[in-house]
């Protein structure tokens, strides 16, 4: 897996993202976007290969246990209610389904024109270093939702290219979520320390693994030596820090091979494999098969 050639899109302005989905929808307003997802809309199930935003995002879903929401290592996410925190710069991809609905809102510092909070020390959920995820039950789930709705509502009514009303709602929705995330966060502080590493980790992994392939690499960001973190990892899980790089590429590929057309060769630049030989060699020792063997094995599933 030598370093080689990717193609990772990094959008920098909202409407430039959204033309790279199915919807429909754009903004006037070039820092603040908000969007209702499910129920009237028709978009129907699509996957997003992996991308970087130069703009903040927050997102409430529920129903997503057919949508693969790659933020975390995968075997992370198993709610079906979600709370979802990203900060500018991170790797995301996901597969949504067309059973999922919610809330998705994208901003810039700029939006709060009023008011400029530093938003990385004001709300630490907005982690430079990683998406934060939390899992909801569907009672807290019911509980925040008419907080994203007054926040859509008013952009939805607004005119114009600012949204000074929503900017105000958007930020006292950041403070509520806030104090629900701290709660959490102070639980997860009582766990094992070797299970925050191996979240850390993880989490690590999936907004690096197109770059970083080593367990030196990760260690190194993790402040710990890697025969550390190595037998941290192996005490967890039983498995390799390693195997949880591979894992990662070998999931994406996956949905890549599924959900896109691009072609083997496309695939594994895209992947930063030196060569196709090289990415198929990787691919059929992970999952069994080799690339079109498993691209064809598919599409006669699907026939």
């Amino acid at each position: 897996m030598s370093p080689s050639r990717t193609t990772i899109p990094y959008y920098r302005e909202i409407n430039d993202f959204l033309a790279s989905t199915p919807f429909s929808n754009r903004t006037n307003n070039p820092d603040l976007f908000c969007l209702r997802i499910g129920g009237g809309d028709m978009v129907k199930k699509f996957y997003k290969p992996p991308f970087r935003r130069a703009f903040y995002f927050i997102g409430l879903l529920n129903n997503v246990e057919n949508s693969q929401i790659i933020y975390d290592n995968m075997s992370a996410i198993n709610w079906n209610s979600s709370l979802i925190f990203q900060a500018p710069g991170l790797i995301s991809s996901y597969h949504h389904h067309d059973s999922a609905y919610g809330y998705l809102i994208y901003f810039t510092l700029n939006c709060f024109s009023f008011l400029k909070p530093e938003l990385k020390k004001e709300f630490p959920f907005f982690d430079i270093r990683q998406t934060n995820f939390f899992g909801l039950e569907e009672k807290r789930f019911k509980e925040i939702t008419p907080l994203f709705e007054d926040v859509f509502l008013s952009y939805e009514k607004s005119a114009g290219t600012h949204h000074p009303a929503t900017s105000a709602r958007l930020l006292a929705l950041l403070y509520e979520l806030k104090d629900f995330t701290d709660t959490r966060k102070w639980k997860d502080h009582l766990t094992n320390p070797q299970r925050v590493l191996l979240k850390k980790y993880t989490q690590l992994v999936n907004n690096n693994y197109i770059e970083k392939r080593t367990v030196e690499e990760y260690a190194e960001m993790l402040s710990v030596t890697p025969r550390h973190l190595s037998h941290s990892i192996k005490k967890s899980t039983g498995k390799k820090a390693l195997s949880f790089i591979k894992e990662r590429i070998a999931t994406e590929a996956q949905s890549l091979i599924l959900y896109t057309d691009l072609s083997i060769s496309e695939i594994c630049y895209q992947l930063n494999f030196s060569d196709p030989a090289n990415f198929s060699k990787f691919f059929k020792k992970e999952v069994g098969l080799s690339p079109s063997q498993f691209r064809n094995q598919s599409m006669f599933k699907n026939l």
